[in-house]
């Protein structure tokens, strides 16, 4: 029978939209089990047949759940805010709005044509205004909470308020900016804007001056995972250290049970260390080094430092400030002006990113000043350098060349003194002693102590003289949260007297006006700052034109928009109760629903998405709005589909273009060349189709071998830019869905990254048809209603207990290939049994969907196969009553004995010794020793 796929797919995605068929009812008696792709955000360039495996595989399992009888919910949205329909915006002057609904309307087009079971009614976007009120609300609840460390949570700012109120500052256990020290007394004689002012310095959302990434090409603050080699991700654009007014997201508040967290979750180790090592949390000692005054600076200062290896500080020998240090401008003597200036400026160009990887070059300023080492007594010289980062620990570092690697390369730069303080062999004048493993040496009173001795000696000895403490510190910044864009949520803030006060929760959505252009302000406002009707009307609670601003009433609003994470850090749990207009989720479907049991995607979001969405997961814990601390149980990283990139060789100075073979007898330059322009699946050039691709190629001359001009053929990330893109849609018109979904499981392993090759596709469409035709009789369907046999029964249950566990522990490339094996078994046994073929059916139908419901269809059932019972595994299928033993003497197998599997050893024995063949073996020679395996083989030594 032909295997009709257009007809076949086609034919059941309608059926599918018509029926609601993936449709989840929030039926709380039935369990759960919440299975989730990470957002996608919808580029203009469509999908290409690496975005979906991830999704396969989660609709693989999705699936499979239902088939168990979960209640399964498996949504889709998309994460609708960025910067590349913005830039577009900028370029050509369309609305984002429009740039994104049309990529949207593409992707779900494609995504649509691959039958992915995905409930459609629940699908959110980050851009649609209810969506984003529930953003915009999460902020206001972050705005109105402080984190109280006394019972480790975030709770109400109307409770810090009444602690204040009563006590003031004392006792108070908080996170916060700045220790600060009132009394209640002083706290109810302060004015409202003064209040406001304290209250910032604990708010979980809060504003202070922040050093960024600022791109001025795009006119925004980027975040570090946006910005690679000091370039902007998106663009290629200079990016510059900035200080500028910002909103942030206190996340440090959270550093600790983050971590703590990593221990309950089914994650990647790889992808777990990660986000151990960007919260980076270490124990040592606070210390305060003073800094005396100078005839060119009257006060004295001091330097704080922050150090893990306290037990060294006899050897520290001079200090280093993060050039952005706020110390480095009071402290830097006149005659060193010139050159910190220049240093600071060159820093500026650098992320933090490539200044902490940056682990080879030492560079530096003198500020001209010295502090004392409260230990030794001695004056010691503070400079700057980039690799002193000031968002960990004080921004400042006491330097111990002699036991930190880096240190030493500054010292020997700068000629500086490096002093041993840990016993060692080693000439520490060349290279550094970093282990613990030993003790200390001219250390004073630490001498002869090991690590762990000494660091808690000077800890004590530091608190004892009041310059520093024991503490716990962590890489970790707190998360910035503005962005000098138009393409985002509008933060709901108003400023009155310079302080920012939040909307009531009922001027929700804030929505995004209109803006003549999307490109920042004259006066270097961001894009907001373009619209005409953005001020806020205290009085009458609403949003009114600018002109009307009088700081009287009426009130300016923040310009800023958020950043591209934001939406992301909680759409799992609107996907919950997406329709709700009076809360985000409704509480009993947060709790029926919970965790995330399954969540795929990509492990270049390990310290961006997954780390704000947990973060905002716990706070929304904590103020009591959900019951799970953690957003997602499982998570699996998918590997990567990658292209096969086509290269043309062109002579250098000419357009004359060389066959690979021959192209190591010129100066050639090598050229991507897009994969459409080959010969079929050959790596032979179109010479026509390639001259006419690009204008600069119409009068190209070739250099052929044997009449072919072959291009080179590489492995790489599939990419638009590599011109290696195969599109899905193609697949899925030449073989069909269900192929597309089957080869890409079959490729290999779901983690790791595989090459795509076209070609492949032919043998998984070969087992299509061979599964189709199972069900036929030339053209005529034909079922029967016969008994198996115990072989049909073998096959089948020997591929359910496949399946099953193939699909429990994600190692969907066995199962295809299972597939293929029983569909050749059952063809073979001429195999065409209902209950052979229904459950066989069944097992398909979680990978290849389409063809499933069609041949369902036909067994004479009239709704859909999707939540059929998986079929269950008997193991007595699999029991065998009869055993071919492989015969052997000495070793050398000579036949082959069918015996009931039922034999005991030493009927066994007996029946094989009074074989003919045994006897003519042995020849009139006994055996010396009979060796029998169970149900294996029997070997007689003679």
């Amino acid at each position: 029978m032909f295997y009709d796929h257009q007809a076949i797919e086609k034919k059941w995605q309608k059926y599918w939209e018509d029926h609601q068929t993936y449709k989840t009812e929030n039926d709380t008696t039935k369990p759960k089990f919440y299975v989730l792709d990470m957002f996608p955000y919808p580029s203009g360039a469509g999908l290409h047949v690496g975005h979906p495996l991830g999704y396969i595989a989660s609709d693989i399992y999705a699936r499979f759940k239902r088939h168990q009888g979960f209640n399964v919910l498996h949504p889709v949205g998309y994460d609708s805010f960025g910067l590349p329909a913005e830039q577009y915006a900028i370029q050509t002057g369309q609305h984002p709005a429009i740039t994104t609904q049309e990529n949207i309307r593409r992707y779900e087009e494609q995504l649509r044509k691959i039958g992915f079971s995905f409930d459609w009614n629940r699908e959110v976007r980050t851009s649609d205004p209810s969506y984003y009120k529930w953003t915009q609300w999460i902020f206001i609840q972050l705005f109105h909470s402080w984190y109280n460390k006394a019972t480790d949570k975030a709770e109400s700012i109307d409770t810090l308020i009444q602690y204040f109120e009563q006590s003031g500052t004392a006792g108070l256990s908080a996170v916060q900016s700045d220790a600060l020290n009132f009394s209640a007394e002083e706290w109810k004689n302060a004015s409202e804007l003064d209040k406001q002012d304290i209250l910032l310095n604990y708010r979980l959302a809060y504003r202070a001056e922040t050093t960024v990434n600022w791109c001025p090409a795009l006119g925004t603050v980027l975040a570090n995972d946006e910005v690679k080699d000091g370039k902007s991700e998106r663009g290629g654009f200079p990016v510059f250290q900035k200080k500028m007014m910002q909103w942030s997201m206190r996340i440090t508040a959270y550093s600790e049970r983050l971590l703590q967290g990593l221990d309950k979750i089914d994650w990647p180790q790889p992808l777990k260390d990660s986000q151990e090592y960007w919260i980076g949390k270490s124990q040592g000692a606070s210390v305060k080094f003073e800094v005396p005054a100078t005839v060119h600076r009257e006060e004295q200062e001091a330097v704080e430092v922050f150090t893990t290896r306290p037990d060294t500080i006899f050897g520290a020998t001079f200090m280093v400030l993060a050039p952005e240090n706020p110390l480095v401008e009071k402290i830097t003597t006149p005659s060193q002006k010139t050159e910190v200036d220049q240093y600071i400026e060159e820093t500026s160009k650098k992320t933090e990113r490539d200044r902490m990887a940056d682990v080879k070059n030492v560079s530096g300023a003198f500020t001209g000043s010295y502090a004392t080492n409260p230990f030794t007594e001695k004056e010691i010289p503070i400079y700057i350098s980039d690799y002193v980062l000031m968002g960990y620990g004080t921004g400042a570092v006491m330097a111990v060349p002699a036991h930190d690697e880096r240190d030493h390369r500054f010292a020997k730069k700068f000629g500086l003194d490096i002093v041993n303080v840990i016993k060692n062999d080693i000439d520490i004048q060349e290279a550094s002693y970093d282990s613990k493993d030993s003790v200390c040496v001219n250390s004073e009173f630490l001498n002869g102590l090991d690590y762990e001795t000494a660091k808690t000696k000077i800890i004590d000895e530091i608190e004892n003289r009041g310059i520093g403490h024991g503490t716990t510190n962590y890489r970790q910044r707190d998360a910035i949260f503005s962005r000098q864009r138009y393409w985002g949520e509008p933060v709901p803030v108003y400023y009155k007297d310079g302080m920012p006060y939040t909307l009531p929760v009922a001027a929700l959505p804030l929505e995004l006006p209109e803006v003549e252009k999307y490109l920042p302000t004259e006066d270097g406002d961001p894009p907001l700052g373009n619209a005409k009707n953005f001020a806020w009307d205290e009085n009458n609670q609403k949003v009114v034109s600018t002109e009307l601003i009088d700081h009287i009433s009426v009130f300016p609003m923040e310009l800023s928009t958020m950043p591209g994470w934001a939406g992301s850090s909680w759409y799992f749990l609107r996907y919950m109760d997406p329709k709700n207009d009076e809360v985000f989720a409704d509480k009993n479907l947060t709790d029926y629903w919970g965790q995330v049991d399954l969540y795929i995607g990509g492990s270049e979001h390990a310290t961006g998405h997954l780390l704000y969405s947990r973060f905002w997961n716990m706070f929304l814990k904590d103020r009591g709005y959900i019951n799970h601390d953690e957003p997602f149980k499982k998570l699996i990283n998918q590997g990567m589909i990658l292209g096969m990139s086509a290269f043309v060789f062109r002579i250098d100075g000419t357009n004359r273009f060389v066959s690979k073979n021959l192209a190591t007898e010129y100066r050639t330059q090598k050229i991507h060349i897009d994969i459409s322009l080959l010969n079929g699946a050959s790596d032979e050039l179109d010479i026509e189709k390639f001259k006419n691709w690009r204008p600069e190629f119409n009068d190209a001359e070739f250099i052929l071998e044997d009449g072919k001009y072959l291009t080179e053929r590489e492995v790489e990330k599939m990419s638009k830019s590599k011109y290696n893109v195969v599109n899905p849609d193609d697949i899925c018109k030449e073989y069909g869905a269900d192929c597309l979904r089957l080869y890409e499981m079959f490729l290999g392993p779901l983690e790791q990254s595989k090459p795509w090759n076209t070609q492949g596709l032919s043998g998984v469409y070969g087992f299509l048809k061979k599964f189709y035709n199972l069900y036929f009789d030339g053209d005529t369907f034909n079922v029967s209603e016969e008994e198996p046999t115990k072989e049909e029964l073998r096959v089948l249950h020997s591929l359910i207990k496949k399946v099953v566990s193939d699909i429990e522990n994600f190692s969907f490339n066995t199962s295809v290939a299972q597939f293929m094996i029983a569909a050749n078994e059952f063809q073979k046994l001429k195999t065409n049994k209902r209950k052979i073929l229904e459950p066989f059916a069944i097992l398909v139908s979680t990978y290849a969907p389409h063809i499933a419901e069609e041949l369902w269809e036909k067994l004479g059932y009239s709704t859909s196969i999707e939540f059929e019972p998986f079929p269950v595994f008997d193991e007595k299928y699999l029991e065998q009553d009869a055993i071919q033993y492989p015969v052997s003497f000495n070793g050398k197998m000579r036949f082959k004995l069918e015996l009931s599997a039922d034999l005991s050893t030493k009927e066994i024995e007996e029946i094989a010794m009074k074989d003919e063949r045994t006897i003519s073996h042995l020849a009139g020679n006994s055996a010396k020793k009979i060796i029998i395996v169970p149900k294996k083989i029997i070997n007689i030594v003679h």
